[in-house]
């Protein structure tokens, strides 16, 4: 096995930046990388392929004006490379819903407005609570914190439910994201029952319908690559070992290129074209920021059990054993995980050393090589990894040299703060 620091000086003999076919990868983030003694981390970064690893680190310089400008540099970066985006998936279609709501411009229906989901289609499930919201109602804004507060399942079903799977592909589509596929809700269905999505209705306080929407159903066809199986066996649906590898051609894609371009048109979203935009107002776009980077700590509903949804528990890139995050930094990301697939999308604002800059990471972490066994090297690899070439960029952020180095502030003004009088019991378990 060629040791990292020999394969590294090799590299640095060449070019800039090196394309073999649709791979991307750039020396200054090889170079940086080179740096990290953790021996399970080298191991992984030895072995791009076996971990399927792409990794983009987004550099921002600003100007006199503090205007700011970004380079991305690569390892291993490939659309065509499949990971499983998992629960990253809930990351558009959160955006989608509130851009939806901004164009049906109805006053009396915005994300707080309350919600009631039927049940049309084979294995359907009606929603008409929501325990953990303060009102106990659901409605958009509560399915946001809890897809971006602790990464729960169920929200990302219902705003997929909201905005139809034939929107939500045609949208992001039309935006530029042209890598994504979303297919699937996290509910076990069928090709077929996914296409279908249920009757919802917004309601007042008094439980009168002020917008019924009715149940949708998507005709468009989907173009699939024409294979994508991974491992070497897998678990199938009866929960029998079947010995050959597990098919992901018709899962969820979207391309890690794709998800950093997403998080950057919502926190600069003049720094991308106007198509990759999501049309949400100010105050949506600062209320997903809010949660983007909130910790389940300092929220009072969902009330999150903290010693269980720790405030790293959804942010890789500083996640040692401390589970703490300097209060000088704020951490506005997605994660996802399944299938033995990691990913973090993350822009990191330091406002005590005035850097900011974005990384985004996936890696596979299944040496058994059985898909959909639940056992996984997360703890033993996967956090490791994240958590090691996370430092690895914040440690470089703090040594580089910037041209211009304004007073950077936190556009999140006021962060919710945990009542301590609050004697309800707090949640200990979520579908995540």
């Amino acid at each position: 096995m060629i040791r990292l620091s020999v394969y590294l000086s090799i590299a640095f003999l060449v070019s800039c930046t090196q394309v073999y076919g649709q791979t991307k990868t750039d020396r200054l983030l090889k170079e940086i990388l080179s740096g990290i003694q953790d021996s399970t981390t080298k191991l992984a970064l030895n072995n791009l392929d076996q971990h399927r690893i792409q990794i983009i680190y987004t550099q921002i310089n600003r100007d006199k004006k503090g205007k700011p400008s970004f380079t991305n540099y690569h390892l291993n970066v490939d659309s065509k490379l499949y990971f499983n985006p998992a629960s990253m998936v809930k990351m558009p279609l959160a955006f989608l819903s509130l851009e939806k709501l901004q164009e049906m411009n109805m006053p009396d229906v915005n994300k707080n407005t309350r919600m009631k989901y039927d049940s049309n289609y084979v294995r359907q499930v009606a929603m008409t609570n929501d325990s953990s919201a303060e009102n106990s109602y659901p409605s958009i804004a509560h399915f946001i914190k809890r897809a971006f507060l602790i990464s729960e399942n169920d929200p990302y079903n219902r705003m997929y439910q909201f905005v139809g799977q034939q929107q939500t592909n045609k949208k992001l589509i039309e935006k530029g994201y042209t890598s994504t596929r979303i297919t699937r809700q996290f509910m076990g269905y069928t090709e077929e029952q996914n296409r279908h999505t249920n009757g919802i209705q917004f309601i007042d306080k008094t439980g009168n319908t002020i917008y019924s929407q009715a149940p949708q159903y998507n005709r468009d066809s989907f173009q699939f690559p024409s294979s994508i199986m991974i491992g070497n066996a897998h678990i199938n649906r009866e929960d029998q070992l079947v010995a050959s590898p597990f098919d992901f051609t018709k899962h969820n894609n979207i391309s890690l290129e794709d998800m950093r371009k997403m998080i950057q048109s919502i926190i600069f979203p003049n720094s991308v074209e106007k198509k990759n935009r999501f049309k949400i107002s100010e105050e949506d776009r600062l209320f997903l920021l809010q949660f983007m980077s909130q910790y389940p700590s300092e929220t009072n509903y969902p009330k999150y059990d903290s010693e269980i949804f720790y405030d790293s528990y959804v942010k890789f890139f500083f996640s040692d054993s401390s589970h703490k995050i300097p209060d000088h930094i704020r951490i506005f990301n997605k994660v996802g995980w399944a299938y033995g697939f990691m990913t973090d999308v993350s822009y990191v604002l330091d406002t005590k050393n005035n850097i900011d800059y974005m990384l985004s990471a996936t890696i596979y972490v299944n040496s058994d090589g059985v898909v959909n066994d639940s056992k996984y090297d997360e703890e033993t690899v996967g956090f490791p990894f994240f958590d090691k070439i996370g430092r690895a960029i914040y440690s470089y952020e703090l040594s580089r040299s910037h041209q211009h180095k304004p007073l950077l502030v936190n556009p999140v003004k006021v962060y919710e703060k945990r009542d301590p009088n609050d004697k309800r019991p707090a949640i200990k378990q979520a579908d995540n």
